[in-house]
């Protein structure tokens, strides 16, 4: 149980890299190319989610969050 807990607050660490750069760029004045920054952020945020609410419910959470956490 201790390393889905692990796992867990390692993912929510990565979201907190993933907004922290989001309320950097949803400062600048918008281009097309920063919109496309901020979308693809978004929906990689989204697709996190979707996927280890797919792995919890799966119950293999620790092993989604280790393949989460170590793609660049």
């Amino acid at each position: 149980m201790r390393a889905s807990y692990d796992a867990l607050v390692d993912l929510f660490a990565s979201f907190e890299n993933f907004l922290s750069r989001l309320s950097i760029y949803s400062g600048l004045p918008p281009t097309p190319a920063l919109t496309n920054v901020l979308v693809k952020i978004v929906v990689e945020l989204i697709s996190t989610l979707a996927l280890s609410t797919k792995q919890v419910k799966q119950g293999r959470f620790s092993e989604c969050v280790l393949v989460v956490t170590t793609v660049d």
